[in-house]
């Protein structure tokens, strides 16, 4: 599961998701087609975060050494995302700097929408010139057609490949608190001084869980919500880490926001699960999916392709699932988990999801409205 912690572009928009060292010198090349042409040093820069390149056995290294045993004549250099986000590159183009990677590993919706409402001169038409990512050609990518329709963002200028979601939902400790059945139910007082939830502008299950209630409740009626919910004890703390690992896991509280894959994490570190119940209240989830995009002026257009062709492989895909802990894009028939993971990885009955056309214009306003009430600025 993406244990991230997002400042300022929420994976989730507006400050919480990726950045990445940039500094190219010299202008990129057309090849006539509008697809760039490949650098010469055969070197693709994917920009992504932390928790896919370090920690306990994560993904990138895995990624990067089968990529380049399948393109011999290939380099994958990953580079970490600074703290400010998809924001550090909406800047950087802003003030007309070039960006020094070709593919952003981890973009959602909600950073794509943070990039396109920030981009100085945007008017709604963020596809093409001007853009910070460019149009994919789908058809340069042979699997593409494997990613699950669902999973799909909406974006009018398909900028942005699935490669892997995850979904949001409550989980909780049996021996406390019974299941919620919804999420009118989390106000009750049965859920007292019960659940933690995260900063919606900083932490990636923060702003999903926030979203979800705005679908939920609608725009005027989520903050009245979140009134119940301050008002029944929720706590809301700055990021996943510090409500999970920190309040929650040292049983401050029996209730936290978080993913929905989170008993395969348990399961794997032999916890005892009865502290592990998974929730969708309303029988829902917030699905969040992660995708790929190449920037506007990568060097290395046909290899990134050929990079997204290969996370979209079935090898690729159950090395990520497993490994992040997280649902691949790919349907079913198209990848092999192991018992383990299809035991205890919960999907629920009704993903919900706010696409791209909810968010534009809307985010940043909904985020700040919420954090002026509920943490302050």
């Amino acid at each position: 599961m993406k244990r991230r912690t997002f400042v300022g572009a929420l994976g989730g928009g507006t400050a919480l998701g990726l950045a990445g060292c940039l500094t190219r010198d010299g202008d990129d090349s057309d090849d006539g087609d509008g697809n760039g042409t490949d650098g010469d040093d055969g070197r693709l820069t994917v920009v992504t975060y932390e928790s896919m390149i370090d920690g306990d056995d994560p993904a990138g290294p895995w990624l990067k050494e089968a990529f380049e045993e399948e393109h011999p004549d290939a380099e994958l250099e990953w580079t970490q995302l600074p703290d400010q986000g998809i924001t550090h590159y909406v800047e950087r183009a802003n003030a007309g700097r070039s960006i020094d990677a070709d593919v952003y590993l981890g973009l959602n919706v909600d950073d794509l929408v943070t990039a396109d409402d920030g981009l100085d001169g945007g008017d709604g038409d963020a596809g093409g010139a001007g853009g910070l990512f460019r149009e994919l050609d789908r058809g340069a990518v042979e699997r593409a057609d494997r990613v699950r329709d669902e999973l799909e963002m909406g974006d009018p200028h398909g900028r942005v490949l699935p490669y892997d979601t995850g979904y949001i939902c409550i989980v909780y400790d049996e021996t406390e608190v019974d299941e919620p059945e919804t999420l009118e139910g989390l106000t009750e007082p049965a859920y007292e001084d019960a659940l933690l939830a995260q900063n919606a502008q900083t932490s990636a299950p923060g702003q999903a869980f926030l979203l979800w209630t705005i679908d939920a409740f609608g725009e005027d009626g989520f903050l009245e919500y979140w009134r119940e919910l301050k008002d029944n004890g929720a706590r809301v703390l700055e990021d996943w880490s510090e409500s999970y690992y920190g309040a929650y896991m040292e049983e401050e509280r029996p209730m936290v926001v978080s993913y929905s894959t989170d008993q395969v994490y348990a399961s794997a570190e032999g916890y005892d699960m009865s502290r592990h119940r998974v929730a969708f209240p309303n029988d829902q989830g917030y699905a969040n999916p992660e995708g790929m995009a190449i920037f506007e002026d990568a060097s290395n257009v046909d290899l990134a392709y050929d990079f997204f062709d290969f996370v979209l492989s079935s090898e690729a895909q159950a090395e990520i699932a497993q490994r992040n802990v997280q649902f691949p894009a790919v349907g079913e028939e198209h990848v092999d988990l192991d018992e383990e993971f299809d035991e205890h990885a919960h999907v629920p009955p009704e993903p919900v999801t706010l696409g791209y056309d909810d968010l534009r214009g809307n985010l940043e306003g909904w985020v700040d409205d919420w954090a002026r009430e509920f943490v302050g600025r």
